[in-house]
Formats: C-alpha cells, sequence, structure tokens
C-alpha cells in the first residue's frame, strides 16, 4: 500500500497512523528544503515526535514500511 497523497485522504476515515505517516512524509520534505535555521528545530521536533507515535502505534520499526525505511535511513549509529 502506498502512502497517502494529501493529509486529508490520510485522515478522510479517522486512521490515526495513516494520518501520521503523511504527516511524517510532509514533515521530511519541509525538512530537505528548509533554509529558515528559526523553524528547522520546530520541524526536526515535530518529526522526531512524530515518528516516535509511529513507532509506538506499530510496536516497532517494521522494515517493510516505507516510513521505516525512512527512519532505518536516517539513523545515526550509537557513539562510541
Amino acid at each position: 500500500m502506498g502512502l497517502p497523497v494529501s493529509m486529508q485522504d490520510a485522515t478522510s476515515d479517522f486512521n490515526e497512523l495513516d494520518g501520521l505517516k503523511a504527516l511524517a512524509v510532509r514533515l521530511a520534505a519541509e525538512i530537505d528544503c528548509c533554509e529558515d535555521v528559526k523553524v528547522m528545530p520546530q520541524l526536526a521536533r515535530q518529526y522526531r515526535e512524530t515518528m516516535n507515535r509511529i513507532s509506538t502505534i506499530e510496536g516497532g520499526v517494521d522494515e517493510d514500511d516505507e516510513i521505516a525505511a525512512i527512519i532505518l535511513r536516517n539513523r545515526k549509529p550509537a557513539a562510541d
């Protein structure tokens, strides 16, 4: 199943997980093109909170999920 195209589509059936995934994609896109250093921390915080909520609902990270792939790709190894 592909990701919803819009927030309206994602929330039309009041499915929290679909809405959160659509929000995560939109936030990631905004972060990628953000040039305002005052806005970036707010976007990053909201993105982290959204990803944590998705992980909580799903009970962990599913490697076959498109959003999970973003999480795994962006996860940094623990510092030694």
